[in-house]
């Protein structure tokens, strides 16, 4: 693994990004709008469905930043790059599949970190949320940008063209979105529902998150089952990434 390759790599990648300006308009929109929505909706809630405090919920907005932002990206990336021939052309030179997912796994890292900032400062400006960005935090923005970048992968991967990819992503994200213990307490789940969200990806890193804030605590359970997941989906994402011509 050579690390002047990756931090080549991810600046191209970055730069890229930064050069395509509505992507840029749009992926940071995104934050705001759902922030503002949400932050209306649960002013208004003395009880029932939206009645918890402010922190709960910014866990919640730095949850979709982290599950839509690196799955939409890594996917569509993976599936332009597959029907472009990228994967052959960049198989011919020295960069490997593991230095190529790890610099884009860096630049999702950024976006990533940039949208929670933005959540972080219009969640204070809305609500009566106190403007922190813990240490801790960044480790888990970190952890879980890089594990939904590789399900990105793996989604771009097996998916038969960029529609698809897009499709797939869609179909993922939206149901993780609501069974993950972000938004609804899970009080109002049916109780054979409650153990299937234990096992969704995104479930540790909500529940780290608004430990973090909620409590100041290092979610080490959190942490470790981020982990794990991440090095499962590292390792097939790397197995199927197309990196030679079939």
């Amino acid at each position: 693994m050579n690390l002047t390759r990756i931090s080549a790599e991810s600046s191209a990648s970055w730069k890229s990004f930064l050069r395509k300006r509505t992507a840029v308009f749009f992926t940071f929109l995104f934050p705001i709008i759902l922030v503002s929505i949400f932050s209306f909706i649960v002013g208004t809630q003395n009880n029932g469905l939206f009645s918890e405090e402010p922190a709960y919920y910014v866990a919640s907005y730095i949850s979709i930043v982290i599950l839509f932002t690196p799955l939409s990206r890594m996917s569509m990336t993976v599936a332009r790059g597959r029907d472009g021939s990228l994967f052959e052309k960049l198989s011919t030179t020295p960069l490997t599949q593991t230095e190529w997912l790890l610099a884009h796994s860096i630049t999702i890292f950024k976006i990533c970190l940039f949208s929670t900032l933005l959540v972080l400062i219009i969640a204070s400006i809305l609500t009566d949320f106190s403007f922190t960005i813990p240490l801790t935090l960044i480790l888990f923005i970190f952890l879980g940008s890089f594990l939904f970048c590789n399900i990105g992968v793996i989604l771009g991967s097996i998916t038969k063209s960029q529609d698809g990819a897009i499709t797939a992503s869609n179909s993922i994200a939206l149901p993780l979105l609501f069974l993950s213990d972000t938004f609804i307490p899970l009080n109002f789940f049916p109780n054979w529902l409650i153990p299937l969200i234990s096992f969704s990806p995104l479930t540790p890193f909500s529940r780290s998150t608004r430990e973090i804030f909620l409590s100041s605590t290092f979610p080490i359970n959190g942490f470790l089952s981020l982990l794990i997941l991440t090095i499962i989906a590292f390792t097939i994402s790397s197995y199927l990434l197309p990196f030679k011509n079939d």
